[in-house]
């Protein structure tokens, strides 16, 4: 007998075309400062000591000399500086598309869902807005009817995706017959500022772009699924000012301090033993933490905090380096890159080896506020080799995604 409660049944994530090293990034910004040799040298270490790798944007110009310019005024100050008029146009321009790209993902790996089920869309995102806005674009797009609910979570920042999920168990426990799609697209890139702050040096360094679905359900999907268990939540006063997102004249501004790894270190803790206290559960019973990678620093205070195994927290590290921070889509990689792992397990499974498979997964996230939320995620997978998967439809509905 199916399960009944709230699960995760499939998840999809999207970046953009536009690939942009480390390196790069760096050259591009230091140039549009016009810092001198020492602070060059003092920005590229500072790129470097992220250990992000690449990150992703749906803006060329980061890897292009100045002249050739798609977004950026092709000037040596880059004046006149992008304004919020200008970026959110690029954002309504890309958010559609990239966010079809993590559906498209998402329910493709899924081909006995039917896409017409899908009964809500709840997006998430805090770097653009429009109205009518990316919810009725997806609607029309995935040829859904007008009486899809519908629900926008916005301007939440890192911790958004957690709100998302919450919301759909609330759904999808209120009426199993329901399926939540839960999108999250994040064009932070968009966002450039060129004030010679420490705090946009930071988020500068940090930031890419990124998309992610996760389909809900009140019944479990047979071959593998995530258990939405528990939610925990909590606000640090002291870090309010840490940490803040909003909107002035030439896009939406960030306020990183280098704080925060400290603020959020004994608090994460305290947070995991409450949440693991309700659940008749230990630290030892975590098999993975699905932490947001906000910043190397971050990842390292946790681990440490938490005295926890590298081989339990390495997926946060991985997501990092191949794609910087996505705000709240970040979180939605590092679960599909677990969801991936145990997949692959599975498939690899021998005949001695018991079905199903269960994993407890633990997840974080933060943002301004200074808010910590916190998850509790039970995996189940089968083994292909142990279990007979139930009879699929004889006929499936193809993915028939309407492009943007």
């Amino acid at each position: 007998m199916t399960p009944s409660g709230s699960f995760i049944n499939a998840l999809g994530v999207a970046v953009p075309i536009h690939e942009h090293t480390q390196p790069q990034l760096a050259d591009f910004m230091a140039n549009a400062l016009d810092l001198d040799a020492p602070a060059r040298r003092q920005m590229t270490a500072l790129y470097r000591q992220t250990t992000i790798r690449r990150r992703y944007s749906v803006l060329p110009d980061y890897s292009r000399e100045n002249g050739s310019f798609t977004f950026y005024p092709n000037t040596p100050d880059l004046e006149p500086f992008p304004t919020v008029g200008q970026r959110m146009s690029v954002y309504q321009q890309e958010a559609l598309p990239l966010a079809l790209q993590a559906v498209r993902d998402c329910l493709a790996s899924y081909p006995a869902f039917f896409p017409s089920s899908i009964t809500h869309i709840v997006v998430v995102s805090c770097t653009g807005f429009y109205a009518p806005g990316l919810d009725i674009d997806l609607v029309e797009a995935l040829g859904l009817p007008g009486t899809t609910q519908r629900l926008l979570i916005g301007f939440m920042g890192c911790y958004g995706a957690f709100n998302g999920l919450k919301a759909a168990d609330a759904i999808v426990r209120a009426n199993p017959k329901a399926a939540v799609l839960v999108v999250c697209v994040e064009l932070c890139t968009i966002h450039f500022q060129k004030s010679n702050t420490p705090s946009n040096w930071l988020a500068n360094a940090l930031f890419g772009d990124g998309a992610a679905a996760v389909l809900v359900q009140g019944k479990a999907r047979f071959a593998q699924s995530f258990a939405l268990q528990s939610f925990h939540c909590d606000l640090l006063p002291a870090g309010r000012d840490q940490m803040a997102w909003t909107i002035g004249d030439h896009g939406f501004d960030m306020l990183l301090s280098a704080k925060i790894p400290d603020l959020i270190r004994h608090p994460i803790g305290v947070m995991l033993r409450q949440m693991l206290d309700q659940n008749g559960l230990h630290i030892g019973d975590i098999d993975q933490f699905a932490i947001h990678p906000g910043g190397r620093r971050i990842l390292d205070l946790i681990e440490a905090e938490l005295t926890l195994d590298r081989s339990k927290t390495r997926h946060s590290y991985s997501v990092l380096a191949q794609y910087g921070n996505m705000s709240s889509a970040t979180v939605i990689f590092v679960l599909k890159a677990i969801w991936d792992e145990l997949s692959e397990m599975a498939d690899a499974a021998s005949d001695c080896t018991p079905t199903p498979l269960p994993t407890c997964l633990a997840g974080f996230a933060f943002g301004p506020g200074l808010t910590i939320e916190s998850m509790l995620i039970r995996a189940q997978v089968h083994s292909p080799k142990r279990v007979l998967p139930i009879r699929e439809p004889a006929y499936r509905q193809p993915l028939d995604v309407i492009d943007a």
